[in-house]
């Protein structure tokens, strides 16, 4: 069975593969001079938090979820 891949814009969902990361705007990525957790949408916004709560630092981890509460302020925080 083939897998279909969705799309986001022209960018495909999968981007565990470089040649998918490397269409992608810097400004997609919570750690853009490090093009680290990419944000294109809300699940993968999701998923850079949970990603960096698991093996990003204490100033990763503080960087990254100021990147997806300002892209998606649907996710921000309740403190």
């Amino acid at each position: 069975m083939r897998r279909q891949v969705q799309e986001v814009g022209e960018v495909s969902k999968d981007l565990s593969d470089s040649s998918n990361r490397n269409k992608l705007k810097k400004s997609s990525f919570a750690l853009p001079e490090e093009e680290k957790y990419p944000i294109p949408d809300i699940e993968h916004a999701r998923n850079a938090l949970a990603r960096v709560a698991q093996h990003g630092t204490a100033a990763e981890q503080k960087k990254v979820r100021a990147a997806v509460e300002k892209r998606y302020p649907s996710l921000k925080k309740d403190d």
